[in-house]
C-alpha cells in the first residue's frame, strides 16, 4: 500500500498564474509549475529563508523542500531561457486557514508585510 500524501502547507496563492513572453506569437510549450513549487521559490528566494526554515513552514522534510525547489528552479529557468509560457496550478498542498494566518502560525503574517495578498 502506498504512503498517504503529506500535504504541503501553503500560506498564499500566487496573484498571477500565467507568465510568458509578450512578443511570442508561436505556440510554445507550456511549463506547469505546481503551487507548492511556487511556494518554495517564494519562501527561499523572496523571503530569504533557508531550506530548513522553508521545510518547517511547509510542514515537510528539508529533503522534500530541496527536491521541490530544484524542480521549480529548473522549470523557471527553462521558461526564461527558452521563452516558454509558465503556468502555476495544482500540486499537493493545503492552504493555511484564516485562523492560522491571524493567530496560530505567526509566520504567515510575514507575507502581509511583503505585499502578499490572499486569493482564497
Amino acid at each position: 500500500m502506498p504512503r498517504p500524501t503529506k500535504w504541503r502547507k501553503v500560506c498564499y496563492m500566487p496573484r498571477n498564474t500565467l507568465f510568458g513572453p509578450m512578443d511570442n506569437k508561436d505556440k510554445q510549450e507550456t511549463i506547469n509549475m505546481t503551487v507548492d513549487e511556487y511556494e518554495t521559490i517564494r519562501l527561499i528566494d523572496l523571503e530569504d529563508m533557508t531550506q530548513e526554515e522553508c521545510a518547517e513552514r511547509m510542514n515537510v522534510a528539508r529533503t522534500t523542500v530541496q527536491r521541490i525547489y530544484t524542480c521549480a528552479r529548473k522549470k523557471l529557468s527553462k521558461s526564461l531561457v527558452n521563452g516558454n509560457v509558465l503556468k502555476i496550478e495544482g500540486g499537493e498542498y493545503k492552504l493555511c486557514t484564516d485562523e492560522e494566518r491571524l493567530n496560530g502560525c505567526g509566520k504567515c503574517r510575514r507575507g502581509r508585510r511583503h505585499g502578499m495578498v490572499d486569493n482564497d
